[in-house]
């Protein structure tokens, strides 16, 4: 057994990670030569963290998309799930299991990171149209304490964390979800389907963060929320 599946063991609903097929990575002859690149330019979260960042931000205006990283440099631009397949991809390549985190919301508008661990702490690398929901530092013991760090910057006038699950991509074998030309929405689909763990969060501590985030908007209508603690743990 793995040390992610042993880090994951009786916590995750559903069936067993050490039971699950596991394919390996590709081979360096599958990548295009500028994909090719990237790989080699970018080896760990914070690198990643930062090529996502300097992406534009997929509005998918023209239809809704879900491209593979290989998808995802041809258009130049990425949505929280994109980048979260793009990181899979790379960091797969530098020895990081792939795996998604998926935060469930009060108003069905989800969120997903590419999770990784590293010194027995949990990390998170992430694209976010939001300025409080990008990437996290390993810093965090527990899966629900890397959730949690993410609870406060979640909330506006519709969205609240409800629930987060964890996505071994390894268990989609016959989706092609790393290179694909086309939108892999199997990976949605597992995401949306998978179980996931409830989170309680405190009523009180969400009447606040809520009247805090809607004072913030009266004084600042446009740009980003910026007003979070904990931004020193963020990648």
């Amino acid at each position: 057994m793995t040390t992610i599946a042993k880090a994951l063991r009786g916590a995750k609903p559903g069936r067993r990670a050490s039971s699950l097929p596991r394919p390996h990575p590709p081979s360096r002859q599958a990548f295009l030569p500028q994909e090719w690149s990237i790989v080699e330019r970018y080896r760990t979260p914070k690198q990643v963290q930062e090529f996502l960042r300097g992406l534009p931000y997929n509005w998918e205006k023209g239809g809704e998309t879900l491209r593979t990283f290989r998808g995802v440099l041809q258009q130049g631009s990425a949505h929280c799930l994109e980048a979260a397949l793009t990181a899979a991809t790379i960091l797969e390549q530098h020895g990081y299991p792939p795996l998604l985190m998926d935060f469930e919301s009060q108003d069905k508008l989800d969120h997903v990171v590419f999770l990784f661990r590293r010194g027995g702490r949990w990390g998170c690398v992430a694209r976010s149209r939001d300025f409080g929901l990008h990437g996290r530092k390993p810093v965090f013991r527990t899966l629900r304490s890397l959730v949690m760090s993410y609870a406060d910057p979640y909330v506006d006038n519709t969205a609240r964390i409800t629930g987060y699950g964890v996505l071994d991509l390894r268990t989609l074998p016959r989706c092609d979800w790393r290179l694909s030309q086309r939108n892999v929405w199997a990976v949605e689909r597992r995401l949306i389907e998978m179980p996931h763990w409830k989170l309680k969060t405190s009523d009180r501590r969400h009447r606040a963060m809520l009247e805090r985030y809607r004072a913030f908007r009266r004084q600042h209508p446009e740009g980003p929320v910026t007003f979070y603690e904990g931004q020193h743990r963020w990648l």
